[in-house]
């Protein structure tokens, strides 16, 4: 779970507990989706407004994420504040997916078996 997750309310929106612990468990889940050093300094905030259009309410769901050496962000907004976090999850989970592939070290078959063959060779 990332554990510090900064949830605000825009305007004269106020969160309630169980909205925010619905954001809570749907945000922090996405610390699965880094790699294990980027675990211990991820932090996230999340700002929720209450935006009045023409046709009523919509809830606005503004998510960034700070991981190393990048910020990730993410904005949806519907007629409710649970389905744009479902949505802005989505949309996050598919961004961090590309930065964990760009910021790991791809070993490939080849690479992984040419260093046991020169450990070995060494070895005699």
């Amino acid at each position: 779970m990332i554990a510090n997750i900064d949830i605000t309310g825009v305007g004269k929106y106020i969160p309630d507990d169980s909205t925010k612990k619905y954001i809570r468990k749907k945000i922090g889940a996405l610390d699965r989706m880094v790699t294990r050093h980027a675990r211990k300094t991820i932090s996230a905030t999340v700002r929720i407004d209450e935006v009045n259009g023409d046709h009523g309410n919509k809830y606005e769901v503004e998510v960034v994420l700070a991981v190393p050496d990048q910020t990730i962000k993410a904005k949806e907004s519907t007629v409710n504040v649970l389905a744009a976090t479902d949505i802005v999850e989505r949309k996050l989970a598919g961004q961090l997916r590309k930065y964990k592939q760009n910021h790991l070290a791809h070993l490939g078959r080849r690479g992984l078996l040419a260093r046991f063959k020169r450990s070995f060779d060494r070895e005699r």
